[in-house]
């Protein structure tokens, strides 16, 4: 494929990162694919590789049985299937045993019920991503692609194919090749088949005309694939290697021929060396029933196995909606189906291939014909005429008001004298455009029309036209009637198709919006399970590894389902319904990814059994939800880790201030104690009973200093140790405000309170044993430098709605403005501050980190009238979860 050297070179490292594919390809069975991969593993062993048979068909063949021999060979996986023990490829067996190279016989096979993945090809993709080189065999009809011309060539519908993308791992392209005649003349030695399966073989796919048309297929491709190859080598090297890269655009829509049109299509664009992809116009929201469901999703999934990309348009006009998907995708070609297209339709040149070819001057048009074996269709615009309910309801009720506007205008004109009666008509038919579809408008005018002519233009009651009446009035009523209608109805459809298109987007975003509150993995789970759960109109189970994970339905219980989902979150892809891995589950597993680092969540979706695909619209709206449940768990999880290394921060602040302070402020009191106790001991006898009792005061004060100082270390290197794990619960700020002045009177009886709590404050989101400390500190800080009898006011109200202010303002001497900000220095050391005679110098540093590790603010300011200081706490408001 045509790319540039960058993305060349990322090519070639992804090819080395991983496994590299050979593949010997034939044209047919029994030209000795399975004998050559064989030979070339016997060399390669020679050599010192480990070559591992994983699986290989000898069909009985004593030659084939023979290369085999002196070779490793897995053991294959035995699968009981309704009563017979079946022989499959062990694809565990084989990533234990690592080896350099493994021989996978018969890539296109399907693997029985039961097995990991549904097809053979995907077990390869499994050894590649682990790293494991693959030879396997190929016949050229199983190739995705190739399915329509090998049907066209052959008559036989080829069921089991391998999608084209197995190739882009391809480091070898091998061509095994026989003559036609050569190749009958092995299948009648009874080399290829039995006798028995030969005979039919020769009558049916090995004839020689057959055998020919496969030649000329395998060796396109193998000439396809070399040119790819050399490309990309000499684009790696900086070396001109082809003009710049192309799109061709794929314009599909439901009928049977779309399939054919699609392959036709990947072929170009592969030969061309071109990105491509196919697109869909749908025009009405009335288009997005059952029915058209099911006919666009299958072609949708062949695209993407054929490694395009699908997309759906709504527009009107299909020809827009198409020349819009090329401009967004910078397309170079376009290719449309001819399909069977209306004479009326052809001539006056509305068919889609003529409007194309007519507004898409810009683009190549390729108008590519039905294959042999595909039905007919339509592929003209609007012309068709589909009996379906929607167009009879339409045609009733344009009859029904033509009717209708019959009885009001012969009353207007009987009862109110009315002679001018065609606005009646006119009204009618706009009536009728915008409640119904362009044919059913036209329809309408037609017959108010005849209507008009017949019940109120002399000669009544005939399709005559009096001369005074004027045939020119009557026309003219006819073509406004026309143009009306359609104007109408088209401004109807346009609004329906910006509804379609937008009805997605205000589901995602108002999933947006609910993601942008949440505030931790829980919550953005909790969200997301609910918004996908109602898309998809099913249950929803999501899991992020060990962080998090909603509640588990009861239908998700069995080993089976939770092996999918462990599947599906290590091997980082879908599984489960709708896939081809583990499909025996009936829930739908995807992968959440956050980032290539982290390990992926799971999304499990049990779908409604109607479902036979997903909706290609809901598929679209489903990924894009589970980008932004990716980002918003991924924001949570980056949130945790900032609050956690703020945390990590504060404590190690923390725990700088209890070492540096333990040598002093425990020295202190411990030095008094020690010198009051010598002089009892000493001096005993010779002291009063007033010196004693001074001396033992001495002692219990400072011993209760002590106390406090060791009960304030303990407790902070209890949480310190604990990495100040806050384990958050929803309390109410006047709770804790309580509780702490609770605790502060058993220390000091006398003290008094002046409480000013705004009514209905809201709860917060806090560790309550931590914020009751840091305001115990504050308030006993506070109550120190009070004078005696002097009240400590206490207030708490919202001060914006982000943040619960919380102010304490003591009576004492108050803190000159430069020294405000040092009060929470672990070293402050003036008389006024924390750490003077009766302080440690920790009380508020202590404060500042816990109120900093709940992402809040303290600061201390002036009190009222400059008396005082007051210590504010400023806490953040969270909003509960819903």
């Amino acid at each position: 494929m045509t790319m540039n050297r960058a993305e060349a070179l990322m090519t070639e490292i992804r090819k080395t990162q991983s496994g590299r594919l050979t593949v010997y390809l034939g044209a047919a069975p029994g030209v000795g694919k399975t004998c050559a991969m064989l030979s070339r593993a016997h060399e390669l062993s020679l050599r010192g590789q480990n070559v591992v048979i994983g699986v290989v068909e000898t069909h009985g063949r004593p030659h084939t049985q023979a290369l085999c021999d002196g070779l490793p060979r897995l053991e294959p996986l035995r699968i009981e299937y309704k009563g017979h023990t079946l022989h499959e490829f062990d694809l565990q067996a084989a990533l234990a045993t690592a080896p350099d190279v493994i021989l996978v016989d018969e890539l296109a096979h399907s693997n029985a019920p039961g097995s990991l993945h549904q097809y053979r090809w995907q077990d390869v993709e499994a050894l590649l991503k682990a790293g494991i080189d693959v030879h396997t065999t190929l016949n050229v009809q199983h190739v995705e692609s190739m399915n329509d011309l090998v049907l066209q060539l052959t008559g036989v519908r080829v069921r089991e194919t391998v999608p084209d993308r197995i190739f882009d791992d391809l480091k070898d392209i091998r061509l095994i090749d026989l003559p036609p005649a050569e190749l009958i003349e092995r299948l009648v030695q009874g080399k290829v088949y039995g006798r028995e399966r030969a005979d039919q073989a020769l009558h049916a796919f090995f004839t020689p005309a057959n055998l020919s048309s496969l030649r000329e297929l395998a060796m396109e491709l193998v000439a396809r694939h070399v040119d790819r190859d050399t490309q990309e080598k000499r684009a790696a090297q900086g070396q001109d290697s082809s003009p710049l890269r192309k799109h061709v655009l794929i314009a599909v829509s439901d009928a049977p021929s779309a399939e054919y049109l699609v392959r036709a299509g990947s072929r170009l664009a592969e030969r061309r060396g071109a990105t491509w992809s196919a697109v869909a116009v749908v025009g009405r929201s009335d288009q997005f029933d059952d029915q058209q469901r099911a006919q666009l999703d299958p072609i949708a999934n062949l695209v993407r196995r054929l490694g395009g990309e699908f997309e759906l348009v709504v527009d009107t006009d299909v020809v827009s909606g198409i020349l819009q998907a090329a401009q967004s995708r910078q397309a170079l070609a376009i290719l449309v189906g001819r399909g069977r297209e209306s004479s009326l339709a052809r001539w006056f040149n509305q068919t889609l291939s003529q409007q194309l070819v007519r507004r898409a001057a810009a683009y190549e048009v390729t108008i590519v014909g039905r294959g042999n074996n595909t039905p007919e269709t339509q592929a003209s615009l609007p012309w068709p005429l589909p009996l379906d309910w929607g167009t009879v309801r339409d045609w009733g009720y344009a009859m029904m008001v033509t009717a209708l506007a019959v009885v009001l205008a012969g009353a207007a004109e009987q009862l109110l004298g009315f002679k001018d009666l065609s606005a009646i008509f006119l009204l009618a038919v706009l009536l009728v455009a915008v409640r119904t579809s362009q044919v059913a408008s036209a329809m309408s005018a037609l017959l108010c029309f005849l209507a008009y002519n017949f019940f109120f233009i002399d000669p009544r009651f005939t399709f005559e036209i009096s001369a005074q009446q004027g045939v020119v009035t009557v026309l003219v009523f006819l073509t406004a009637g026309l143009v009306a209608g359609r104007l109408a109805s088209r401004l109807r459809l346009q609004v329906e198709a910006l509804q379609a298109a937008n009805q997605y987007g205000v589901i995602q975003q108002q999933l947006t919006q609910q993601l942008a509150t949440a505030t931790d993995l829980m919550q953005v789970l909790q969200i997301g399970t609910r918004a996908l759960a109602k898309l998809t109109s099913g249950e929803v189970w999501m899991r992020v590894g060990t962080l998090a994970e909603t509640l588990r339905p009861e239908r998700l219980n069995n080993d089976k389902d939770l092996y999918a989902a462990q599947f599906c979150e290590d091997a980082r892809e879908a599984c489960g319904r709708f896939t081809n891995t583990l499909a025996g589950s009936p829930w739908w597993f995807l992968p959440l990814h956050l980032d290539a680092q982290r390990k992926v969540g799971v999304v499990g979706i049990l779908a409604p059994v109607s479902w036979r695909y997903p909706p290609e619209t809901t598929r679209r709206l489903l990924n894009a939800m589970l980008n932004d449940l990716g980002e918003a768990a991924l924001r949570t999880c980056l949130v945790n880790e900032l609050e956690t290394a703020r945390v990590t921060t504060e404590t190690e602040r923390l725990r700088s201030a209890l070492l540096s302070s333990v040598s002093h402020d425990l020295r202190s009191p411990l030095s008094v104690m020690i010198g009051a106790a010598d002089s009892l001991n000493t001096f005993d006898a010779q002291l009063s009973a007033r010196d004693r009792a001074e001396l033992v005061d001495t002692i219990r004060t400072e011993g209760h200093r002590l106390d406090r100082y060791i009960q304030n270390l303990l407790d902070m290197t209890r949480l310190g140790h604990q990495g100040l794990s806050l384990k958050r619960e929803w309390d109410l700020i006047e709770d804790l405000i309580g509780s702490a002045c609770q605790r502060l009177r058993r220390y000091n009886t006398g003290v008094r309170f002046v409480f000013e709590v705004q009514a209905g404050l809201p709860s917060l989101h806090v560790h309550p044993a931590l914020i009751e400390q840091a305001l115990f500190n504050v308030l006993e800080n506070a109550v120190k430098f009070s004078p005696a009898g002097e009240a400590v006011t206490v207030r708490a109200a919202v001060d914006s709605p982000e943040y619960l202010t919380v102010d304490i303002t003591d009576r004492g001497p108050g803190i000159p403005d430069e020294e405000r900000a040092r009060i929470f220095d672990m070293f402050y050391t003036m008389q006024r501050g924390d750490r003077g005679a009766k302080g440690t110098g920790l009380g508020l540093t202590i404060v500042q980190g816990i109120v900093g590790s709940h992402m809040g603010e303290v600061s201390a300011l002036s009190g009222p009238g400059g008396l005082g200081t007051t210590v504010r706490l400023r806490l953040p408001i969270t909003e509960a979860a819903q």
